[in-house]
């Protein structure tokens, strides 16, 4: 019975927080319906607005659930974005080796370029029609399918943005094509690959030479990284190979932490705000969408605002507020902030009773704006009161008389003499 409860209370709660639809895909391309997964972010329903990279997982039926782990692990924590992945099953009679058939010359032939084709032409169109995506794809593949989708290095304007190549049996030439496909990219590309001391020789060598000729590549399109994984089979490698190429991919999109803001923002005299544009602007040139700018960092800025006592930079700070934020009170606030500290305490409880009357927004309440704006006036009230008494002239105070004492001294009149 608590067996039952459990798997119960797992299912409700997977699908509180994310949709998952397992269905056949009819593709002209193949000839036939192919079995495919797609996963939504838990956010994707609620934020109307927003737009998801997608993620392409090919071996589904094994590479699935570490892809979505991680993904999903670290989205929760915001170290990721969410992202809609699609995976594609291979595990039917002999799919797996149709689609990754190249001919003498390591190129995609027969079954292999259908199944090229349908991803690219097919899939992919379907997906971003039906789905609110953003400019940003990636793929995995293990062996057979990692050596697969390299093929798609060798367009020009290559339809992924990131490679997750684990442990790669290559085609012929395929470890020096790579690299010069690489070195003319014209857009950014990011590009993982792995091997292990478990790998057949064969495989590590040319992987290796891969990793050599991947090294040498010098171009602001390309990231690169390398992971040779120790004391681990062809099979066992793949759920660090992919935590591995996922933290890459996603360096730098992580919010402020603790450390950056000692290390690196708390040290700076100005500029704060810049800092924060710079930084998401970086994510911008990197992952090709610009995601929301996190709560978090507003306060990681306003803090360093606040130590430094850059009070000049609460302004563009507001305006930045009031892009991302555009209907709660976090811009008004900030507003309030630079006047308060500036020392002009009208306009700073104006601005919080103009951010009182906006959508409250994580701690900032109705209730902080209008004691905030409260304390204020309290405060220009005593100063008020100080001023009056102290502009205000004395007046003389007449001296004070006795009231029991004469107001004359009364002259003494002898009394009259009887005659004689």
């Amino acid at each position: 019975m608590k067996t039952k409860l459990l798997l119960l209370l797992t299912f409700v709660t997977g699908s509180l927080f994310a949709q998952r639809f397992d269905e056949p895909f009819e593709s002209q391309k193949l000839g036939v319906a192919r079995d495919i997964s797609i996963i939504l972010p838990p956010s994707y329903e609620s934020a109307k607005e927003k737009k998801y990279p997608v993620f392409v997982v090919l071996d589904s039926e094994y590479l699935l659930d570490p892809v979505m782990g991680t993904m999903k692990y670290g989205a929760y924590w915001d170290d990721l974005p969410e992202v809609i992945i699609v995976g594609i099953n291979q595990n039917k009679g002999n799919e797996r080796e149709y689609d990754t058939q190249f001919d003498e010359d390591g190129l995609p032939t027969e079954q292999g370029a259908k199944f090229f084709e349908f991803i690219g032409i097919e899939l992919l169109p379907y997906i971003e029609k039906k789905f609110r995506v953003a400019p940003f794809r990636m793929i995995v593949g293990h062996d057979l399918t990692a050596s697969f989708i390299n093929a798609y290095l060798y367009k020009d304007n290559p339809v992924f943005n990131a490679y997750l190549c684990l442990s790669p049996e290559l085609p012929a030439e395929m470890e020096t094509r790579i690299p010069d496909r690489l070195k003319i990219a014209q857009k950014p590309i990011f590009y993982y690959l792995a091997t292990a001391d478990g790998d057949l020789k064969s495989m590590r060598e040319r992987i290796k030479v891969l990793d050599e000729g991947a090294k040498a590549v010098k171009s602001d399109f390309v990231k690169y990284s390398f992971d040779d994984f120790k004391n681990t089979s062809h099979y066992s490698l793949v759920p660090s190979a992919i935590n591995s190429a996922i933290a890459t991919i996603f360096e730098g999109y992580q919010p402020i932490s603790m450390n950056e803001f000692q290390e690196k923002l708390g040290k700076l005299e100005k500029g704060h705000t810049q800092y924060l544009v710079d930084k998401y602007t970086n994510i911008q040139k990197k992952l090709g969408f610009m995601p929301r700018i996190r709560l978090s960092d507003f306060k990681a800025i306003e803090a360093a605002i606040m130590k430094n006592k850059n009070y000049e930079d609460f302004l563009p700070l507001s305006e930045l507020a009031k892009k991302n934020y555009p209907k709660t009170m976090l811009s008004e606030y900030h507003k309030a902030m630079y006047y308060d500290n500036m020392g002009e305490p009208n306009k700073a409880q104006k601005a919080f009773m103009t951010a009182f009357g906006l959508a409250p927004i994580r701690d900032l309440t109705k209730d902080m704006m209008l004691e905030r704006a409260d304390a204020i006036k309290g405060q220009l009230k005593k100063e008020k009161n100080r001023d009056n008494e102290a502009t205000e002239e004395p007046t003389e105070t007449p001296a004070e008389t006795p009231a029991d004492a004469p107001t004359e001294t009364p002259t003494e009149t002898p009394a009259e003499q009887p005659k004689q």
